[in-house]
């Protein structure tokens, strides 16, 4: 067999049993994306060639930045800008109640405090990829209280932008001159991607609408690309980029490229949970498994109280409440960048990382699918919540 025969079977194969894992979430009512992670899981004990090149990596990447898009393309900039405003108690709360567990489980693990402020990073910033992906999975992308859960992330995502680049400086040591200089750009960058979604938006739509659906469809792609690569060099995550093209698109525009885009959105993304769980080393996490099940159990409950708040303010009903609490308790990608940045100060940070996200994002989207049990566990009317 020649290679390409062999790495064309052995992905054929990959995707195929991605495929079976979708159809059984399906039945069950959840979101796949759970059984996509032990899928990679299982596939990282065996040596698969077609699974450890760059397009496999590439794919999960682009996964994210249209997954994004596609769920900018269902907010317009007003509808956003005013649910951020009403958030920015709740991502205030968000940082008080989510980075200090992290912090302080580190210091008591009697790590560098260079390592331990970094695990409080891990803690902090809930998974967009996972969240957005969920939402979509399950129907719930024009509910209430998503562009709440949706502001809080673009909140964490944009305060990433900030600690990510600090975070490294502290690590290797890098120049104060140099870390200034690559906040403040990305600083910058945030700003002008926000004043340009919502002051380009026609011209984009002029850009990408074309009566020929192949025109549109590589008009579309070509320019998220291009927004995508422009945000990474500015020290943006790609898929902010991405979701501030989408938001800033009109609702015509919005819904031909939505149509086009979610077939190739839904292969990438599986492709991206199947990559994200092949990374993982799966021999080192028995040995951190206990203090990274206590992390979870703290964190799911500060991020579950954070989310309930945010909705609370928000005037959301308390079912609604009920799903923003949970849909903020996934960890993933930026948790394990985060935990791989310190890895050169505290070996262990990756492993205890790596354990934490897989038990916050698995168990983070099945609550998603079950989350009125959060309204029997704390009664709304109690103000164990409402009061936070």
């Amino acid at each position: 067999m020649t290679h390409s025969g062999s790495v064309y079977l052995e992905l054929g194969a990959v995707i195929f049993l991605l495929g079976v894992g979708g159809r059984v979430a399906a039945r069950g009512g959840i979101s796949p994306i759970p059984l996509y992670l032990v899928a990679g899981l299982v596939l990282s004990a065996f040596d698969i060639p077609a699974l450890s090149g760059d397009f496999i990596e590439f794919a999960a990447g682009l996964g994210v930045i249209l997954l994004l898009f596609l769920i900018g393309l269902e907010y317009t900039v007003d509808e956003l800008a005013e649910r951020m405003r009403h958030s920015m108690r709740a991502g205030l709360l968000d940082i008080l109640l989510n980075f200090p567990p992290g912090l302080l489980i580190g210091l008591a693990l009697e790590w560098d405090v260079k390592a331990a402020v970094l695990l409080g990073g891990v803690t902090y910033v809930t998974s967009s990829a996972i969240v957005v992906k969920a939402l979509s999975d399950l129907t719930r992308t024009r509910c209430p209280e998503t562009p709440t859960v949706v502001a809080l992330l673009l909140g964490e995502d944009l305060a990433m932008t900030v600690f990510l680049p600090l975070a490294a400086a502290l690590v290797v040591g890098g120049g104060v001159l140099a870390t200034l200089g690559s906040v403040l750009i990305a600083v910058v960058a945030a700003v002008a991607a926000l004043i340009g979604a919502l002051h380009f938006g026609d011209p984009l739509g002029r850009i990408v609408h074309h009566r020929s659906e192949e025109i549109a469809l590589l008009s579309a792609l070509g320019l998220v690309l291009m927004v995508a690569g422009l945000a990474e060099e500015l020290q943006l995550p790609a898929a902010v980029g991405a979701f501030l093209i989408g938001i800033a698109l009109s609702d015509e525009v919005a819904h031909r490229t939505r149509t086009l885009l979610a077939p190739i959105r839904d292969v990438n993304v599986a492709l991206f949970f199947l990559f994200f769980a092949l990374q993982i080393d799966t021999d080192e996490l028995p040995g951190v498994a206990l203090p990274a099940l206590g992390l979870a159990l703290v964190t799911a409950a500060t991020k579950a109280i954070t989310g309930w708040r945010a909705a609370v303010l928000a005037g959301v009903d308390e079912a609604g409440r009920a799903r923003a609490a949970v849909a903020m308790i996934p960890r993933g990608e930026m948790s394990i960048v985060l935990a791989t940045v310190g890895s050169t100060v505290e070996p262990e940070l990756v492993p205890l990382g790596a354990a934490y996200v897989l038990i916050l994002a698995i168990s983070g989207t099945i609550l998603m699918r079950y989350s009125g049990l959060i309204l029997r566990v704390v009664p709304a009317r109690s103000g164990l919540v409402t009061e936070v």
